[in-house]
């Protein structure tokens, strides 16, 4: 007679996880030979520890890094779109720093001065060639144009403009060689209507005429005198200019004055080897010659004083409230 097998189980491992470990198990019994008699042991059952490995977790590949958020938190909760708490932190002390704000401002200010006097430059440097080529169109001569202080910018948006200076290169003032032109312009409106471009107020010249500028000018421009001419000398005390022709052949004093709207050169006295000659020739062809220096200036400019010098002649001309004729009347004027 043989006991009955109870149902088997399998041993716990000692290196199951807590929370996969079952019941302890009661060993099976040895099947008994039938030949052999059943008897009762007393001795404790022995157990047999099985050793099993640890489970090695499964390989997970690690995704490379990127720079964008992952879909979920690893707490399973929505990444939050918030820019981190320290760049919030620097962002609100940048904002607050009242450093860094003056300093923005000093930059936009500084920005914004240069663009001014880029613009200052430019329109002055514009001004200067627009006003110097109507001054060489009328006096035939190189010029040179400045403004005042006064920023150009807003005369040119009033359309008003003061301190302007104007100096000719000194070469010739038409046909008159050795004149120079120092021109100060003040109080300009260009609001013109008709005919004219607007006015100017007030045209100041000074005009110096050199003793060699006035030989040469003598010599191409006068007949009959001209030729004879060599030498030029002036006398401040009489207020006379003396031309002196080669070889002692002969003079002609002359004493500049203003007539009309120009200037005149009165003959005083004609000499030839020594003896005085009538000056009704001389000063009929010298008439000539002084009347197309001075004629048909624009602006109504007239001549106010001469004076004579040690170095040859200085005149003063001017105008006042004068019409700035438009570009069909007077070519120069075209461009202003």
């Amino acid at each position: 007679m043989t006991n009955p097998q109870g149902p088997a189980h399998p041993d716990p491992s000692i290196w199951a996880r807590p929370g996969q470990q079952s019941a302890p198990t009661r060993p099976t019994p040895q099947a008994e030979s039938p030949t052999t008699p059943v008897t009762q042991s007393h001795t404790e059952p022995h157990y047999e520890p099985s050793y099993e490995p640890p489970a090695q977790p499964a390989q997970q590949s690690v995704p490379p890094p990127t720079l964008e958020f992952p879909a979920t938190s690893p707490y399973g909760q929505p990444p939050s779109q918030d820019p981190p708490v320290a760049v919030k932190t620097k962002r609100r002390r940048f904002i607050g720093d009242p450093v860094s704000i003056i300093l923005v401002l000093v930059i936009v200010t500084a920005l914004a001065v240069a663009g001014l006097i880029a613009g200052e430059l430019y329109a002055r440097n514009r001004a200067d060639n627009v006003v110097a080529a109507a001054t060489e169109c009328v006096v035939q001569d190189q010029a040179k144009v400045s403004f005042g202080p006064t920023p150009f910018l807003w005369q040119h948006i009033t359309g008003h403009y003061r301190d302007i200076s104007i100096r000719t290169a000194g070469h010739q003032i038409r046909s008159a060689k050795g004149m120079t032109a120092d021109i100060n312009i003040n109080d300009v409106d260009l609001h013109g209507s008709g005919d004219s471009k607007g006015t100017i107020g007030e045209l100041d010249a000074t005009i110096t005429w050199t003793a060699d500028g006035i030989k040469q000018t003598v010599q191409d421009g006068v007949p009959f005198v001209g030729g004879l001419v060599s030498n030029v000398s002036t006398n401040t005390s009489a207020g006379t200019i003396e031309l002196n022709g080669a070889l002692g052949l002969g003079s002609v004093t002359v004493k500049p004055q203003v007539a009309g709207s120009g200037l005149a050169l009165q003959v005083v006295k004609v000499t030839a080897m020594g003896a005085t000659l009538p000056h009704e020739t001389a000063q009929s062809a010298l008439d000539t010659f002084t009347a197309g220096l001075t004629k048909d200036y624009p602006l109504g400019i007239h001549a106010d004083s001469v004076q004579v010098t040690n170095d040859g002649v200085v005149a003063h001309f001017s105008t006042r409230d004068a019409s700035i004729p438009a570009a069909q009347t007077d070519p120069c004027f075209a461009h202003v």
